[in-house]
């Protein structure tokens, strides 16, 4: 035999066939190690803290819009007059992280009810003593409106949705 080594060898030159490999199976392994933690990362976030992160801005968004509409209720109750009827159209966020909700009238507080647990309120409203009741349910995406009935010594104030 001639001097070379031994191992596969080119047919002429000598130089052996399997250098190239190394670099490839570097590559593997990085793309298999950027895979890896992409996953991971995602799986992470998606898992954890991005909805917690939904959930808590939801929760904000939430408490606002009731603030809101508490907010419109004792507005739109108006000074003693012989005779009340009043309507007035209120705004509120069609949704609230991506699903309907109701703002229900109990007493003198509003209850904001939605389907996920962690998105959730109530406030109590200062409205003046002639306000007799507070009645009715806004439901999100549907016009609401607030109506305001009565005389000088007894209002009822009630929440609709058309």
């Amino acid at each position: 035999m001639t001097g070379r080594g031994l191992g596969d060898t080119s047919a002429g030159g000598g130089r052996r066939c399997d250098r190239a490999v190394t670099p490839i199976v570097a590559k593997t392994l990085e793309i298999g190690l950027v895979v890896l933690f992409v996953g991971g990362l995602s799986t992470a976030l998606f898992g954890g803290a991005v909805p917690d992160y939904r959930d808590a801005a939801a929760d904000r968004v939430g408490d606002r819009a009731l603030a809101g509409a508490a907010t419109d209720v004792e507005r739109a109750v108006p000074p003693p007059a012989a005779s009340v009827h009043v309507e007035r159209r209120v705004e509120l966020p069609a949704t609230i992280r991506g699903s309907g909700y109701r703002v229900v009238a109990a007493g003198e507080v509003l209850r904001l009810d939605h389907p996920n647990p962690s998105v959730d309120g109530t406030v109590r409203l200062a409205l003046p003593e002639r306000v007799s009741s507070v009645s009715g349910t806004w439901r999100s995406g549907a016009e609401t409106v607030l109506r305001i009935v009565g005389e000088t010594d007894h209002v009822s104030v009630e929440l609709v949705s058309r």
